[in-house]
């Protein structure tokens, strides 16, 4: 790499990979990896999703690979999630077109660093590979061999396939192709080799002939590099960039990188996950959160994980997906860790209130002030800050946190007893569900609003899981503010910890039933219906031992949560229990199922934890194994993944599941 940013890049990156020659040449661990998802899919019309796509470096677009031989080369794509949710652009953007040629055989390899692929006729071979330099740039490199035992004369052009997106208009100077769109500000930079020459209308674009000659087993390569760049990044500078690096040093780079993120996630492995399957589960898992993950952008002020490109209202950024998003990248890449909690803290009200969802682009859809979310953000704080003890990051994240939780205490007490509720600012009960993160949980399905002051709302009833997750801030608050030398902060958290616990084993729990509930407003009355949030308590610590073991013995009990996908929404002998039209009323949440095994792990119940945290990986469709994308969520009886594709939290709790603390 002959620009220094790329060399310092490389020196670094490598250095870390150096554990040994052999990690450092054959990049052992980022070999799990390979053909781990199945990016197939030619795209028929703009919102094709029968497939999935490969981003990497946070960009806002993505590609895959033709799903059948034909003439069509290059890679399928990009799908472009600069505008509409996304769309693709082309089935193919840079077809390789061959005059009298047919190709007969397709093959392709995918790791987390890289696309391969491979076209054979009776006398050719095309090997394409594709990697990405920055956020904005994927740079493709074409190999054309001539199998064949005589002299070739090949004549070859490109072209586009027909733009499947609305509002692309395609223009050309010499070799350079631009894409502008009146659906965004991001505009599109295709750069060609110098020999060849372009011509377009608004929507196609094709290449001159060239005519060459090739020698048995000579090669013609071709490099082209495709930008989108959004307003307030500079092209000129990526362009610079393009030109002073080479193929060879950028996927090397990409290469160690992933190696290097991968080795941190396979050595951290719990003992008895040691085997190769659940290496691969983690090579997957750092791949969805990678497809997922987006520079800055528009209202966008940090880097971010979406919930799941491939289902078009998860576009954003949502708070909870953050805090649970930063815990799981905590293990291999703390940086991005703590530009995903960043995001969402820019979106803070004076009151300390953080936004439940926001967008890149709010013509498309609005940032949602109506809720926030549960308190999880000090949890992911203090796990970020116990990898890397960065006390900068403390100290810009402490205030902030401090804020979030006083505001729980200030708009959503209504009867100023300690103990919480979730609600909302606009006084409508469906926003204060959705507070909740459980949305139609069916302890809700009796609630009403009540107001509490000015854009202040609350649900007539106390819940467990908000007092529980209060409870573990409070004493995540104290451990930063003690890190950042706040003594009397974390002492006043402590003792409010302290009277805190007391409550949530007193109100929450019935004695009778042996499992914790929510209670209406004076605490009087349980709202029955076993559901996840029953074990929060023992999450956050706040049970005592003897409530644990009655909470474990009903998660352990297979008519209840032990199902083949264990430790589901909701008990699986309850007559509302609907998993494929519950959403919140049956479905297994990987958040919620991991929170059950740590909850087992707190009190000593490893085995059980060990047990269980099998059980959900092997019983939930497509986890294991290469291919199928983790699932938003699965049945709990019959392992079917359900909604959408490619989901970050689901990534980021099996990588929980299976690493030491």
């Amino acid at each position: 790499m002959k620009q220094l940013f790329f060399v310092i890049l490389s020196i670094l990156c490598i250095g870390c990979v150096s554990k040994s020659e052999e990690d450092s040449t054959n990049f052992k661990y980022l070999k799990f990896s390979e053909n781990i998802l199945n990016y197939h899919i030619t795209p028929k019309e703009k919102f094709d999703k029968s497939g999935l796509m490969f981003s990497d470096q946070g960009a806002w677009f993505a590609y895959s690979f033709p799903d059948s031989i034909s003439n069509l080369t290059g890679f399928s794509g990009p799908f472009l999630m600069t505008q509409q949710n996304g769309v693709w652009s082309s089935a193919s953007l840079s077809n390789l077109v061959i005059d009298n040629n047919v190709w007969t055989s397709h093959s392709s390899i995918s790791y987390n660093s890289h696309l391969e692929q491979t076209f054979k006729s009776d006398h050719l071979e095309l090997k394409q590979e594709l990697v990405f330099s920055s956020g904005h740039t994927a740079i493709i490199k074409s190999t054309l061999k001539n199998n064949s035992q005589s002299d070739k004369k090949i004549t070859y052009h490109f072209k586009n396939e027909s733009l499947l997106a609305d509002g692309l208009k395609l223009s050309t100077d010499k070799n350079k192709l631009v894409i502008n769109s009146s659906k965004t500000d991001a505009i599109g930079h295709i750069l060609f080799p110098n020999e060849i020459v372009l011509n377009s209308t608004d929507s196609t674009y094709t290449s001159n002939i060239i005519s060459i000659e090739l020698k048995p087993n000579e090669t013609k390569e071709f490099i082209i590099s495709q930008s989108f760049i959004f307003k307030g990044y500079s092209w000129s500078n990526e362009l610079k960039s393009i030109e002073n690096s080479t193929f060879k040093a950028v996927l090397d780079l990409r290469k160690a990188e992933k190696n290097t993120q991968l080795r941190a996630l396979i050595e951290n492995r719990k003992e008895q996950f040691s085997t190769d399957i659940y290496a691969e589960v983690l090579a997957k898992a750092h791949l969805t959160l990678q497809n997922n993950w987006r520079i800055p952008a528009g209202e966008i002020k940090h880097e971010g994980l979406f919930p799941s490109y491939h289902y078009k209202w998860f576009n954003g950024f949502w708070s909870w997906d953050s805090w649970k998003h930063s815990v799981g990248l905590s293990f291999y890449n703390t940086e991005l860790a703590k530009k995903q909690m960043k995001l969402m803290f820019e979106f803070q009200s004076e009151d300390g209130f953080v936004a439940d969802c926001v967008f890149r682009d709010i013509t498309i859809e609005k940032h949602n002030y109506r809720d926030t979310k549960p308190p999880l953000s000090a949890w992911a704080v203090s796990k970020i800050y116990n990898k890397d003890k960065d006390l900068e990051f403390v100290k810009y994240m402490y205030p902030k946190l401090k804020l979030y939780h006083e505001f729980w205490y200030n708009k959503r007490d209504h009867d100023q007893d300690g103990l919480c509720e979730y609600g909302s600012t606009d006084g409508s009960l469906i926003a204060a569900k959705w507070e909740s993160g459980m949305d139609n949980a069916i302890r809700f399905d009796n609630s009403k609003i009540l107001k509490n002051g000015e854009d202040a709302y609350s649900i007539d009833q106390e819940s467990v899981d908000l007092n529980a997750y209060l409870y573990a801030e409070k004493n995540y608050l104290a451990e930063l503010a003690t890190a950042i030398k706040k003594n009397e902060d974390a002492q006043r958290f402590t003792k409010e910890a302290a009277i805190l616990k007391r409550k949530i084993q007193t109100q929450f729990y019935d004695v009778n039933d042996g499992w914790f509930y929510d209670t209406t407003l004076d605490g009087k009355t349980f709202i029955k219906g076993e559901g996840s949030e029953g074990w929060t308590a023992l999450w956050a610590k706040a049970a005592s031992h003897k409530q644990a073991e009655t909470v474990k013995e009903k998660m352990m009990d297979p008519k209840k949560f032990f199902t083949k996908v264990p430790f589901q929404t909701m008990s699986a002998d309850h007559e509302k229990f609907n998993p494929l039209k519950g959403y919140w009323r049956g479905p297994n949440w990987l958040d919620q199922a991991y929170f059950g095994v740590k909850s087992l792990r707190n009190y000593g119940f490893n085995e059980d934890a060990d047990k269980a945290t099998i059980q959900i990986l092997k019983g939930a469709e497509g986890v294991l194994g290469k291919g199928k994308s983790i699932r938003e969520n699965y049945h709990p009886l019959t392992g079917e993944g359900l909604n959408a594709q490619n989901f970050s939290w689901s990534a980021a709790h099996i990588i929980m599941l299976l690493q030491k603390e």
